[in-house]
């Protein structure tokens, strides 16, 4: 299977940027669809942007304009850039990995990483 480990998550101001960035191994990675979702306490996961293999990007209308997922095959690595932060981006935040040709909800998604947590104060 293909294992995924997230990083760069802290405690920012709003208005503030944080960068995550996800490493996968077990599998070529270019193969999969990846995804970036988010949960808060008590709330359900959603997911907030995704990029397919063939690099066509997709975001949550939450946050279009203020993040951009991108992804470098040969570091087998996605990443997402988040910029104009606000309190209700505040979650754990997840990178995910999809076989499916143009994943869209959380089912399509099949290998997952522990999460890493963002805090934005107010």
């Amino acid at each position: 299977q293909v294992q995924l480990v997230e990083s760069g998550g802290g405690l920012v101001q709003a208005g503030g940027s944080l960068r995550l960035s996800c490493v996968a191994s077990g599998r070529t990675f270019s193969t999969y669809g990846m995804g970036w979702f988010r949960q808060a306490p008590g709330k359900e996961r959603v997911l907030v942007a995704a990029i397919r293999r063939s690099g066509i990007k997709y975001y949550a209308d939450s946050v279009k304009g203020r993040f951009t997922i991108s992804r470098d095959n040969a570091k087998n690595t996605v990443t997402l850039q988040m910029n104009s932060l606000k309190p209700e981006d505040t979650a754990v935040y997840y990178c995910a990995a999809a076989r499916a040709v143009v994943p869209s909800i959380a089912a399509d998604f099949d290998f997952w990483g522990q999460g890493t947590q963002v805090t934005v104060s107010s």
